[in-house]
C-alpha cells in the first residue's frame, strides 16, 4: 500500500491554490511552476477536484482556480477521494476474497488500518496544512533576517546553504 502521486501532488496543489487564494483566482500554470508539477497532469487533477467541489474555477483574464469551501472544510480524505486515489492496505481491496478466494489471516488487521488511516486524513484540514506552511514560511525569514542581521553588524559576508 502506498499514496500515489496523484494523491501528494493533489494535496500539495490543493495547499499551494489555499495558500494564495485570497488574492483572487489561482492558475494552474503557476501551481505547476511553483510546485514542478506537470501542468496537463494538473489539469486532470483539477478536473476531479471541481467535480467534487473543492475548487472552482473562474474563466476568462485573470481566471484561475479557487476553492469552492472554506478550508477548513476540507479535509485531505476529501482531495485523495476526488482524485481517486485508493488507500487500502488490504490485497483484495476489501473484498474478502485475498486467500484463494477466502479472507486471509490478516484481513481485519489491514481493514483496521485502513480505517485508521481514514480517520487520520479526514482529521487533518487544509487549514492546518496552510497553517504549518504559513509558520515554516515565517520561520525560515526570521532565521533568514536574524542572519543577515549578524551579517550586516559583523561585516562579515554570509552563505547561506539550503
Amino acid at each position: 500500500m502506498r499514496l500515489t502521486t496523484k494523491g501528494r501532488f493533489a494535496v500539495t496543489a490543493m495547499i499551494d491554490l489555499a495558500l494564495r487564494c485570497a488574492d483572487g483566482p489561482v492558475t494552474l500554470a503557476g501551481i505547476a511552476d511553483r510546485q514542478k508539477i506537470s501542468l496537463s497532469y494538473l489539469e486532470q487533477l483539477f478536473g476531479k477536484l471541481r467535480r467534487f467541489e473543492l475548487v472552482s474555477s473562474v474563466r476568462g483574464p485573470g481566471g484561475g482556480y479557487a476553492l469552492a469551501r472554506e478550508m477548513d472544510s476540507i479535509t485531505v480524505a476529501d482531495i485523495i477521494a476526488a482524485v481517486d486515489e485508493p488507500l487500502d492496505a488490504t490485497s483484495c481491496g476489501g473484498k474478502e476474497n485475498c486467500h484463494d478466494e477466502h479472507r486471509c489471516m490478516t484481513h481485519d488487521l489491514w481493514t483496521n488500518l485502513n480505517r485508521r488511516m481514514y480517520e487520520y486524513l479526514h482529521s487533518v484540514t487544509l487549514a492546518s496544512l496552510v497553517e504549518q506552511q504559513r509558520q515554516k514560511a515565517a520561520s525560515v525569514s526570521v532565521l533568514h533576517d536574524e542572519r543577515s542581521s549578524t551579517a550586516c553588524r559583523s561585516g562579515s559576508k554570509l552563505t547561506l546553504t539550503a
